[in-house]
């Protein structure tokens, strides 16, 4: 396994990646038990890089200056593990597929210019014969980025489970939002990718 990050910067981390959540789904996106997420909660909000929101959905989010911290660990972590090249050339081959991802989510939302009705039992079968395509090209990136940074180790069985799921039929785990979707992982590995080399999704065109 690769480099250990601080619990303390992977809190943060993940809650770079998930915008918004509670414990157990932030540790789930990165590699650490909930309770280890909720130990550290309170120290960061004192310091004012976290907030907790309650209301209808309610959950933990990073502040401005959150943040800007999680952005200067994001490069000291990647600094102390010496992997900067190995994590640039795995980001360029994600790169190298990640038109194809958004083309297929494009493809099962949509057919004929108009929303996908899921009525065509062929025209899904294939769009997810493609999912499943560009899932087995993205493994090896991911089995790369694992060996060098443990914190991206949950992403092969998050992205396994995603199409195992679509696989049996529910279909939610495709595109969906809030639950682990193939999409909605896809958009956390794209963003871990970004904030890991310290680059903005503007500076290579269209997001995820």
């Amino acid at each position: 396994m690769g480099h250990a990050s601080d619990p303390r910067f992977l809190v943060l981390h993940g809650l770079r990646l998930k915008g918004f959540g509670e414990p157990p789904a932030v540790g789930a996106a990165v590699g650490l038990d909930a309770d280890i997420v909720e130990a550290h909660l309170p120290p960061l909000q004192d310091e004012e890089l976290v907030l907790r929101r309650d209301g209808r959905l309610s959950g933990w989010a990073l502040t401005a200056a959150g943040r800007s911290r999680q952005e200067q660990l994001a490069v000291e972590d990647l600094a102390a593990a010496g992997v900067a090249t190995a994590v640039r050339t795995a980001y360029e081959e994600f790169l190298g597929v990640n038109g194809d991802l958004l083309a297929v989510c494009t493809d099962w939302q949509l057919r004929g210019g108009a929303i996908n009705d899921h009525t065509d039992v062929a025209h899904d079968a294939a769009v997810v014969d493609r999912l499943r395509s560009i899932h087995e090209t993205v493994r090896p990136v991911v089995a790369d980025l694992r060996g060098q940074l443990r914190r991206f180790a949950p992403y092969a069985p998050r992205l396994a489970h995603a199409v195992e799921r679509v696989q049996a039929g529910d279909h939610e785990f495709f595109t969906k939002p809030i639950i682990d979707s193939f999409h909605t992982v896809w958009f956390e590995l794209h963003e871990d990718l970004l904030t890991s080399l310290g680059l903005e999704r503007s500076q290579e065109g269209a997001p995820s």
